[in-house]
């Protein structure tokens, strides 16, 4: 009886430490927060997306309002297209707002970062953003400052 205890008492440990890793990759693979089916897209040229990923987050002022759900190469504007996905609560965007790639922390995933304008004309589904920042690649930026350090 008492090993058949034991043997309860393991299986329910195991399975709450299971369900504890399950619930720790959902929250690192930002899989478990907005889902984007209920949204606008929105779509943004870059120069350089650096490594942005589909799925990254799309913020504004810090706070998550989408999603990237596509990255293509338009050979029309030799850039990369970036599509968003707009949770349908932030539909007051301006048609001047500037998307900016940011990397959050010195090593950490890239995400999209939305600075609204000021016009009074809102984005509508399938817009696209005339403003953008690429993404700042820290080799080039190294290179730049050991550069500036030689030549001084």
């Amino acid at each position: 009886m008492t090993t058949r205890r034991i043997e309860i008492t393991v299986g329910i440990f195991v399975a709450l430490g299971l369900a504890g890793l399950f619930m720790l990759a959902l929250q690192v693979s930002n899989l478990g927060e907005y889902r984007g089916d209920e949204g606008y897209e929105v779509h943004a040229h870059f120069n350089n997306i650096g490594g942005l990923k589909v799925r990254a987050p799309v913020t504004m002022s810090g706070v998550r309002i989408g999603r990237v759900t596509d990255i293509r190469y338009d050979p029309e504007r030799y850039q990369a297209r970036v599509t968003m996905n707009i949770s349908n609560a932030h539909d007051y965007l301006p048609t001047d707002t500037q998307a900016s790639i940011y990397t959050a922390g010195l090593l950490g995933e890239q995400y999209i970062a939305l600075e609204p304008g000021g016009e009074e004309a809102v984005l509508a589904d399938g817009d696209s953003l005339l403003f953008t920042q690429s993404a700042v690649v820290l080799e080039e930026l190294i290179g730049r400052m050991m550069v500036n350090m030689t030549s001084d």
